[in-house]
């Protein structure tokens, strides 16, 4: 695909699909069986603690699990030798983070709308597995329709994917700093939105 064997291709997709899994289901099912099951944010919450602490805690304990998903990943695109440049490849640390942190902002977010555990089935198929199939993560996006690649473009997924695949192909992606402002953004906007509904949810 694109002049490169089809392994090559698929590394970076996987990469980014598996940050994105790990950092999903920390903020969703773990965090949500934290606030409601558990209700270890109580417990915190009598301490000097405030909400915005144990939502920043949940953030980052998501994105960390999620590097540590990433790293997992890249170990194994290091020992299958899929990648052109070791030296670039080392570049994917910081984008698995910036990913981490774009996907347990948004899964906060959602985290903060459910009622149960089976909210979460409608996030999975209605947003996560279509991001999967349109990103580019199996094949390039511009197999897609015009109309469609579009709206791909606009994903977190695509722009994380178009961080990490030149890097594992051996050449720097284009428009680096484009695509960590729009994973920021999503990440920092779904994180803001999913303190206030938090904290509206809890307060009520």
């Amino acid at each position: 695909i694109q002049g490169v064997p089809y392994l090559h291709f698929l590394a970076a997709g996987s990469l980014a699909y598996s940050v994105m899994n790990s950092a999903t289901f920390e903020t969703l099912y773990s965090s949500f069986s934290r606030m409601h099951v558990q209700r270890t944010w109580d417990a915190i919450l009598n301490t000097p603690l405030t909400l915005t602490d144990v939502l920043v805690g949940e953030w980052l304990w998501a994105a960390a699990k999620s590097l540590l998903s990433g790293i997992a990943i890249l170990v194994v695109v290091w020992a299958l030798h899929l990648y052109a440049d070791f030296a670039l490849t080392l570049w994917l640390l910081p984008v698995i983070v910036l990913s981490g942190l774009c996907f347990a902002g948004l899964g906060l977010l959602v985290n903060s709308l459910a009622p149960n555990f089976d909210f979460f089935m409608y996030y999975f198929p209605l947003v996560v597995t279509p991001m999967v199939l349109l990103s580019g993560v199996f094949y390039p996006t511009n197999a897609l329709p015009a109309w469609l690649a579009a709206f791909a473009a606009a994903l977190p997924l695509t722009h994380a994917i178009d961080l990490a695949r030149p890097l594992i192909l051996g050449h720097c992606p284009e428009a680096p700093l484009l695509h960590a402002v729009v994973l920021l953004a999503y990440g920092g906007a779904g994180f803001a939105a999913g303190l206030r509904l938090t904290r509206r949810r809890l307060l009520r």
